[in-house]
């Protein structure tokens, strides 16, 4: 299997790509999840970004933006299933490229893809996606007696709502026209 690695040259150069061959993914550990890979997002920031960090390798993973569809959790994972499909954001200091057949992630840089949600491709997902759940406290323990209040201006207020009403919160949100209320009342999950 194939990944792209970013090849740090020379100061003031740019970056190139380079195709390496790598193993297969082993089993995934405790709270990692293995993923295949259905699509990916490549942006200039995260080149620029790993440009200006100047990790001490000479070969960096690129890719960072990832959808697909989980194979495999590990043992103590109690949010994901296989067959979920699946969002992310790979951490910077993350060995794996996100332009990969199959790779592993911790669980935490994962959420599911809510139908809902369709007003983003996939494949070119918005960091929003993943900052709403930190910004949330999802890698806490949840209940459903906790309240939030996320503000919906789009996108990573619709995405905090959808994603608490997901880990069952009670959601109390604001609406600055009609039209918005309409849209909010339209996330409500049905039942």
């Amino acid at each position: 299997m194939k990944a792209l690695y970013g090849q740090q040259n020379s100061p003031g150069e740019e970056m190139t790509f380079v195709f390496q061959e790598r193993e297969n993914p082993p089993a995934p550990r405790d709270h990692e999840v293995k993923v295949q890979v259905r699509a990916c997002a490549l942006s200039w920031v995260d080149t620029k970004l790993l440009s200006e960090v100047k990790l001490k390798k000479e070969l960096v993973p690129v890719g960072r933006e990832i959808s697909g569809v989980v194979l495999e959790v590990g043992s103590k994972v109690t949010f994901f299933q296989p067959d979920e499909e699946v969002v992310g954001i790979l951490p910077l200091d993350s060995e794996e490229s996100g332009v990969c057949e199959v790779i592993l992630v911790h669980e935490h840089y994962l959420v599911c893809y809510l139908e809902q949600a369709i007003f983003w491709s996939k494949s070119a997902l918005p960091k929003e996606t993943v900052a709403a759940p930190g910004s949330l406290g999802l890698g806490a323990a949840w209940d459903s007696g906790r309240l939030t209040l996320p503000f919906p201006s789009q996108p990573f207020g619709t995405i905090a709502i959808q994603l608490a009403q997901h880990r069952g919160a009670k959601v109390i949100s604001t609406a600055h026209s009609l039209e918005d209320k309409q849209y909010l009342e339209r996330l409500r999950p049905a039942g």
